[in-house]
């Protein structure tokens, strides 16, 4: 009889398990089930000449048993379910690690060597160019911002045709960087056609220099973008943060006030005012589209969203320094709007592979 219960019970556990895939992963739950089925024939030894055939027929039935399966199956269950839905980071704890230069994994002592001298050597050719610049343009601020500007929309030419050729070889696809980096190069290309209705370009030779530059600028970048983007975003960085500092410093001088009497250009208000405002949200990845609406009544307006501007580009391109953080602003609106109205059922968001370089 012992013998045949402990089998009846064996049968019973394989049995679930083969519908229960996961109950197999919870051995604190195994080891509980399994005493009971150990202990249950011991002391039913005991009692088993005393009692009735009825009261033998109770004690053989499988009810206590199913109630503590039932109660296992539960517990395995919940542990499979938060196994395939791990909590998600929100929108706003990612800007703060962003802004905070928090990555998601601890980078090894050997990347961080690798990490120490890309940012060395960016920031060393970083100080060249302005000490180029500083040596041509010293009291020639509009052709200054124009040479700044025409350099400045190159590093999104140079991801754009990287991210392209991927593509193209079936090696990566993401539209999120695809969209912002061309906002990117817009929002550069009317900062150069303000400078270029403001005069900046008046000379051949300023053109000249800006022009040559940028060819040149143009391939390094590519090479620098294939052989890792961390680097190529941390250099686009550091150029923005040279050009938001240089038109900080004009607004502070003397410049600044006079150009509170001109008028506006008209490149300025037909960009800054345009009732299609999309793009200009797209390279804004640290804020939530249409929260930031540019007014234009002068010159010195105009400069004001110009640098404020390089600043949310500094933002973008920090954050695209940390492996799958670039999210476009509408695509994160859109998919807030439809975790709200529905949630899903399976794991159903496709990863998608991170663009990476040879380092």
């Amino acid at each position: 009889m012992v013998k045949l219960f402990r089998g009846f019970m064996t049968k019973d556990t394989v049995s679930r398990s083969r519908y229960h895939p996961d109950y197999g992963s919870n051995q604190q739950s195994k080891k509980g089930l399994v005493f009971q089925i150990e202990l249950f024939p011991f002391w039913f030894h005991f009692l088993l000449p005393g009692i009735s055939l009825e009261l033998q027929s109770l004690l053989l039935s499988r009810k206590p048993l199913r109630v503590k399966a039932t109660t296992l199956q539960e517990e395995d269950e919940k542990v499979a379910v938060a196994d395939s839905f791990p909590a998600k980071t929100s929108s706003i704890d990612q800007e703060e690690a962003i802004d905070s230069g928090v990555s998601t994994s601890t980078p090894s002592r050997a990347e961080s060597w690798i990490i120490k001298f890309e940012q060395t050597f960016n920031i060393a050719l970083t100080e060249s160019m302005i000490t180029i610049l500083d040596a041509f343009y010293h009291d020639r601020h509009y052709a200054r911002f124009y040479v700044l500007e025409t350099i400045a929309r190159v590093p999104y030419f140079s991801f754009i045709s990287v991210l392209h050729l991927y593509e193209s070889l079936g090696w990566w696809r993401r539209a999120d960087y695809l969209k912002v980096h061309f906002a990117e190069s817009w929002n550069e290309m009317h900062h150069l056609l303000i400078m270029e209705e403001l005069g900046g370009n008046s000379f051949w030779l300023d053109r000249f220099l800006a022009q040559s530059i940028a060819v040149g600028y143009y391939f390094m970048t590519v090479f620098m973008y294939m052989l890792s983007p961390r680097m190529a975003y941390h250099f686009s960085e550091c150029v923005e943060k040279h050009a938001f500092s240089t038109y900080d410093k004009f607004l502070k001088l003397k410049e600044g006030e006079r150009v509170e009497k001109l008028p506006a250009p008209e490149a300025a208000i037909k960009y800054y005012m345009s009732e299609d405002l999309y793009l200009f949200d797209e390279f804004q990845t640290a804020r939530a589209p249409r929260t930031r609406r540019p007014k234009i009544e002068n010159l010195y307006d105009a400069f004001v969203n110009i640098r404020d501007d390089e600043a949310e580009h500094c933002k973008t391109m920090k954050a695209c320094q940390t492996p799958g953080s670039l999210r476009s602003p509408h695509s994160n609106m859109n998919m807030n709007a439809e975790s709200d109205e529905d949630e899903p059922e399976s794991g159903s968001s496709t990863l998608e592979a991170d663009c990476e370089g040879i380092i």
